[in-house]
């Protein structure tokens, strides 16, 4: 598991919370943020509205993307618990898309 170092920012970019408020705005109040390590590459910050729509942020690492939940109004801290997971709505273009090459089977 990667760590985060000193040189690694803490503060969400302008772009960063104005990616994440739009995604409020378009698909309700309260949104759900669940912060997700992937390792070197930072964090990614899955969005889910509660109109069962998914998006992200990807940013440099776990305190950044507490930091961005906690700036950005009606944006909810979450994890992948039932209630969560139950809001989520795929739709088959999805599905098709992370399948890959195994979706034309």
């Amino acid at each position: 598991m990667a760590e985060e170092t000193e040189n690694t920012p803490t503060a969400p970019t302008a772009r960063q919370l104005a990616t994440a408020r739009d995604f409020v705005a378009r698909h309700g109040k309260p949104a759900r943020a669940v912060v997700e390590n992937i390792g070197i590459a930072g964090a990614r910050v899955v969005l889910v509205g509660p109109d069962g729509a998914m998006g992200d942020v990807l940013v440099a690492g776990v305190e950044t993307g507490t930091a961005l939940v906690e700036q950005v109004d009606d944006l909810e801290a979450a994890e992948w618990d039932s209630e969560t997971v139950k809001t989520v709505k795929i739709g088959a273009a999805h599905r098709r898309k992370m399948a890959g090459p195994r979706a034309g089977r």
